[in-house]
Order: structure tokens, then sequence, then C-alpha cells
């Protein structure tokens, strides 16, 4: 765990989860916004997506399973890494979370809690991949976080479904270290 990163995102509970240019622009002129996810582009327009949010002094971290034209093998992570100034990545697969730790750069390892089955996933899966951070979707579902950071005793970001202060301030309190969301009346919290 990077200790900078993690003090960081300790620091500022909001994360701004960018879908579109509209939304870069927006995060990237609010202070309090430390760290962004980046859930668009393609392979075109990943780095100048990431050298806007450096240039505004924030964290970037590329969703790299929804950016167009990567492919979901291991070889995208050393593409980021090499050919933007991306901090991290976050990734559903667990093979682009383990190649990322190898070459330095911050992981979140994002999880859909569907079911029991995608609960027990968490824990055999977290062990073997032990990412900086969880992300959890969806992340209105304080239980299931309470019941996840107990298991895993790793940070948890809750993400999706994060509309109203209610649900940011059920998250946190369930354990939650930080929330991700697409919403621009909740950056500005």
């Amino acid at each position: 765990m990077n200790q900078n990163f993690y003090d960081l995102v300790e620091a500022n509970p909001v994360i701004a989860a960018v879908k579109d240019e509209k939304g870069l622009r927006e995060c990237c002129e609010l202070e309090d916004i430390k760290v962004v996810f980046i859930l668009f582009g393609d392979v075109c327009s990943i780095g100048d997506i990431v050298d806007q949010i450096k240039q505004a002094g924030k964290i970037a971290m590329v969703h790299i399973d929804l950016v167009n034209g990567l492919s979901g093998k291991d070889i995208v992570v050393d593409f980021i890494k090499n050919n933007t100034r991306a901090d991290g990545i976050i990734s559903t697969k667990a093979a682009i979370i383990k190649r990322a730790k190898e070459l330095g750069l911050y992981t979140i390892f994002r999880v859909f809690v569907i079911d029991s089955i995608a609960l027990e996933n968490i824990k055999n899966q977290f062990h073997v991949v032990q990412p900086d951070f969880i992300e959890i979707l969806p992340g209105a579902m304080p239980r299931i976080i309470s019941k996840i950071c107990d298991i895993i005793h790793q940070p948890v970001i809750a993400g999706g479904l994060i509309s109203d202060k209610e649900s940011v301030i059920a998250a946190l309190e369930a354990g939650a270290i930080s929330v991700s969301t697409t919403n621009p009346d909740i950056w500005k919290m």
C-alpha cells in the first residue's frame, strides 16, 4: 500500500469519476477534488485526458476496462505506464491489477457485488491480487460495505449509485474510506 496515496484518499473522501469531457473540465476546476477516476476515452485520447488532470494537480486513475481500443490483456498496463502520466489504474481483472503493481502504479480493484457468490469471490481474489484499494459497486449498500470491510481489512471505496449526501455518509459510516461518483453535485459537497 502506498501510504501517500492512502492518506490523500482518506483526506479527500469524494472522488470524481468522469465519464465525458464536460465532467473532466468541471472536476479539474474543483480545488477539493484530488483524485479523478477516468471512465472514458480511447487509445488516442487517454494521454490528453490524463494530462488535463495532471495539469490541474490531481491524481489520475485510468479505468483500463473502459478505455476503447485497449485489450483485456495485462500489456495494456505497460501501454498506460509508458505512454501517459497516469498515477494508477482501475480494473475488474486480477491480472491487470497484478501487472500494475509490478510497474509501481496505484491500483484499485473494482468489484460488482451482485450476489453472495460475488461476495465470496472478493475474499478469494483479494488475497491473491492485494490492490491498494478495492472499489465496491454499487456503493449504496452500507450493510454489504461493512461486511466487506470486516472480511478484507483493506481500504474500500464505495462507487455507483452514490447520488446524495445521505448515501455518502452511509457509505463512510459503514467503513468505506471514500466514495467515487460521476455526480458533480456530490463533488462540490
